[in-house]
């Protein structure tokens, strides 16, 4: 019988063998990380995640699905009313010039004794605008048109030239700049004046109106529509054309 020394106790690690180094317990494999488990599931969820997306676009832009629009996005609805025709009426005007105009309004509205911070309104604004001179043929008097006996030469009294009202053109039109205090601001929240700008609008189409009658509009308007009637009227076999304009 073996004596209690001679019984050897189990090792915590096998001997090496032929057949490998296999060992219960190694010191170069690290120990496995709390949670380790749980991160790389994360990511691959994150990455299938992404994956899906690249995907979902690829066959969206095949045209297989439809696009996905924004459910916030901003939508503008038109409720506006048919337009109501009010009148017709036949026109006869000839027009013989036009004139382009730019005019810079700086038009400011306050109170005396009263600071610019606290009330005060200015607007600063550029306006482009157009007007037409023209010749109404339409209001021809009887004996307006008078040929001589023989054929060869022909008379014709026509009313002056006349502006027609500014156009003012709003798509070239714009606020350049615009001051406003503090009770205007206010104000604006509160109820707002929407006829705010039609001041401006108004006092720019009158300097383009006075600007076109000194400009010498009705004079080219004149002398174009003189052209046009001696050359329409020559090639009608008339040799002397005589053109002139009756104050209205």
């Amino acid at each position: 019988m073996a004596r209690d020394g001679d019984i050897k106790e189990p090792t915590s690690r096998f001997a090496d063998q032929h057949t490998g180094d296999l060992r219960t317990d190694r010191s170069d494999v690290p120990p496995t990380q709390p949670g380790s488990g749980a991160a790389r599931a994360l990511l691959w969820v994150l990455g299938a995640a992404a994956l899906a997306v690249v995907m979902l676009f690829g066959v969206q832009a095949t045209g297989i699905l439809p696009e996905f629009r924004n459910p916030f996005a901003k939508e503008q609805t038109d409720r506006s009313q048919p337009a109501l025709l009010e009148s017709m009426q036949d026109l006869s005007r000839y027009v013989a010039a036009e004139g382009n105009f730019q005019v810079v309004v700086d038009l400011q509205n306050d109170r005396r004794n009263v600071p610019d911070w606290l009330l005060n309104q200015r607007t600063l604004f550029v306006g482009s605008g157009s007007v037409e001179a023209y010749v109404d043929f339409g209001t021809l008097a009887e004996g307006a048109i008078v040929q001589s006996a023989d054929g060869k030469s022909v008379e014709i009294k026509l009313p002056a030239p006349q502006l027609a009202q500014t156009n003012l053109d709003l798509d070239k039109s714009y606020v350049f700049a615009e001051e406003r205090g503090l009770l205007n601001r206010v104000g604006e929240l509160i109820g707002g004046d929407p006829n705010r700008q039609q001041q401006v609008y108004r006092l720019a189409e009158d300097r383009i109106t006075a600007a076109a009658r000194d400009s010498g509009l009705i004079a080219r308007a004149e002398e174009n529509t003189r052209k046009m009637l001696e050359g329409l009227l020559r090639s009608l076999g008339f040799e002397r054309v005589t053109v002139t304009y009756i104050a209205p």
